[in-house]
């Protein structure tokens, strides 16, 4: 079983749970880790034996810039459950999201949620 890793996709979305966030938007950023068996794509070159980065991406745009909701936990669940449904072939996969500088009374770099899909 191979790894592939996207790792700190950046969006800006209007999701949180203050209305503030929901307004004036805050930064994201989302890890996806799939685990699969690559090595077909590694023999043929061709992009119909692997993961295409792009219908990911798509994917989780649709996500991020759809409706606003107000957790993190939302995002994730919405996230991995669409790339789990869309690649048959991938036998498990990690999804993190995390919003950057949330509303906090400290300084904070993010919070984060990390869920996993398994067949």
């Amino acid at each position: 079983m191979e790894t592939l890793t996207l790792k700190s996709l950046r969006f800006k979305g209007y999701h949180g749970y203050y209305k503030e966030e929901r307004e004036q938007g805050n930064d994201f950023e989302v890890d996806i880790i799939f685990s699969a068996d690559l090595r077909k794509a590694g023999e043929t070159d061709q992009l119909d034996d692997t993961i295409d980065y792009q219908e990911v991406l798509r994917i989780i745009k649709k996500v991020m810039n759809g409706p606003s909701v107000k957790l993190i936990e939302t995002l994730t669940k919405k996230i991995g459950d669409q790339l789990f449904d869309q690649f048959s072939t991938v036998a498990s996969l990690k999804v993190s999201v995390r919003k950057l500088h949330p509303p906090l009374d400290v300084e904070t770099a993010y919070s984060e949620i990390t869920m996993q899909w398994q067949r």
